[in-house]
C-alpha cells in the first residue's frame, strides 16, 4: 500500500481574500504561503481561476503565477487551472509560453472545462457560450500544437514532403517548442476520459466536488494510454486541508469553508469569512448534509488526526499526489495548517 512518505504534496490556492481585506493583501498572503512551502518540501503550488467571486483574487491567474514564481526560486508554479472555454488558446499558449521563458522548468499549465463562474460571466469572459463537451477536446488540441517545435507542428497538420515555411501563419512566442507540461483537471468521467485519451496527467477537483471521485479514477486508469508526456497513470487528489494544534481549533477552523459553502448554496458568495464556534443555527438541515458531502475528502484535526484522515485518502484512491487546499482565515493559522501537513508527510 501506498504511504503519505511515498506521495508528493502540493498546494492549491485561490488567494483568498478575507472580509474586511483586499487583494493586495490576498496575494501578499499567496506569496508568503508559497515561499514557507518551498521551505517546507512542498513539490508545487497551484493557483485557480475563477470570476465575479468576491473571495477569490486569482481571476488573472497567470498574472498570479508570475508573481508567485518571482518569489520563490525551486517549487514548481502553475495553475490548477485555467478554465479553457474562457480564453482563446492561443491567448494562453502565449502566457505561459511567457512564463516558463521567465522561470523555465517551472512552470505547469492544469486545464479544466468549467468556466470558473456564472454563464453571465462566462459570456463576458468569452463572448459566446458553446458546446464545452464539443469545443474542449478541439481547443486542446490547438493549444498543445501551439507548444510544439515548428517541424513536430508541420508533420502533424501537413504533408511531410511540405516545406515548414508552408505551416500555418498563426504561431505562439513565446511557447512554440517550449516543456510546459499539462495536466487535464475534472470533477467528472469527461475529463478522466480524455486525459487517459491522450495520456496525460488527471487532477480530481475532490476538495470541493467528489461524488465521482473513484468511479473516474478507475476509469482514468482502466483506459489509460501511454503518451510521449507520461509512460503510466498519475492522479493528483484535491484535499481540504485544516491542520492545527488541536482537533477542536481544527473542526473551528473548518468552519470558515462550511460557511463559504453555505453562501455558494444559496447563490450569494461572500469574502473568506471568520471562523465560528459552532455552525449550529447557521444552516438548515438540507444546507448541513450538502455541505458535508460537498466536504467529505478533507483532513482536518490534530497533526495524529490529519495523518489518519490523508493516510485513508491515499489508501481509498491510490494517489499519486495531494493536492491540498486551505481556505483559513487567519494568515497565520493557515500557515501553521501546511507546516503541520509537511511534517505529517515527512514524517510518515
Amino acid at each position: 500500500m501506498t504511504t503519505l512518505a511515498q506521495i508528493r504534496y502540493s498546494v492549491l490556492d485561490l488567494s483568498p481574500i478575507r472580509a474586511g481585506g483586499t487583494a493586495a493583501e490576498a496575494f501578499r498572503n499567496s506569496l508568503e504561503l508559497a515561499q514557507h512551502a518551498e521551505q517546507w518540501g512542498y513539490h508545487r503550488y497551484w493557483v485557480a481561476e475563477h470570476h465575479s467571486i468576491p473571495g477569490v483574487a486569482s481571476a488573472a491567474t497567470a498574472v498570479v503565477i508570475g508573481h508567485l514564481a518571482g518569489g520563490t526560486s525551486r517549487i514548481r508554479v502553475g495553475a490548477g487551472g485555467i478554465m479553457l472555454p474562457n480564453h482563446a488558446p492561443l491567448v494562453i499558449a502565449e502566457q505561459f509560453g511567457t512564463l516558463e521563458s521567465l522561470y523555465p522548468g517551472r512552470i505547469d499549465l492544469g486545464l479544466g472545462r468549467a468556466p470558473g463562474g456564472d454563464p453571465q460571466t462566462a459570456r463576458a469572459l468569452r463572448r459566446g457560450l458553446g458546446n464545452v463537451n464539443e469545443s474542449f477536446p478541439r481547443d486542446l488540441a490547438e493549444l498543445r500544437n501551439y507548444f510544439r517545435p515548428p517541424r513536430a507542428r508541420q508533420s502533424a497538420a501537413t504533408p511531410p514532403a511540405m516545406p515548414v515555411a508552408s505551416l500555418p501563419a498563426v504561431r505562439a512566442i513565446p511557447g512554440e517548442g517550449l516543456e510546459v507540461p499539462l495536466y487535464l483537471l475534472g470533477s467528472s468521467d469527461f475529463s478522466a476520459r480524455l486525459a487517459a485519451e491522450l495520456g496525460l496527467p488527471f487532477a480530481f477537483a475532490s476538495h470541493f466536488a467528489p461524488d465521482y471521485l473513484l468511479p473516474a479514477l478507475q476509469l482514468y486508469r482502466s483506459r489509460f494510454t501511454p503518451s510521449e508526456a507520461l509512460a503510466e497513470p498519475y492522479v493528483m487528489v484535491g484535499v481540504n486541508l485544516f491542520a492545527a494544534d488541536s482537533d477542536a481549533e481544527a473542526r473551528r477552523l473548518f468552519t470558515t469553508l462550511q460557511q463559504q459553502f453555505v453562501h455558494l448554496v444559496r447563490g450569494a458568495p461572500t469574502e473568506l469569512l471568520p471562523p465560528l464556534e459552532s455552525m449550529e443555527g447557521r444552516w438548515t438541515p438540507q444546507e448541513q448534509a450538502h455541505v458535508e458531502r460537498m466536504t467529505r475528502v478533507s483532513a482536518v484535526g490534530s497533526p495524529e488526526t490529519v495523518r489518519q484522515d490523508l493516510e485513508r485518502i491515499v489508501a481509498a484512491t491510490g494517489a499519486d499526489e495531494i493536492i491540498a487546499t486551505a481556505q483559513i482565515f487567519d494568515p497565520a493559522a493557515r500557515l501553521r495548517s501546511f507546516e503541520i501537513a509537511a511534517d505529517v508527510f515527512r514524517a510518515s
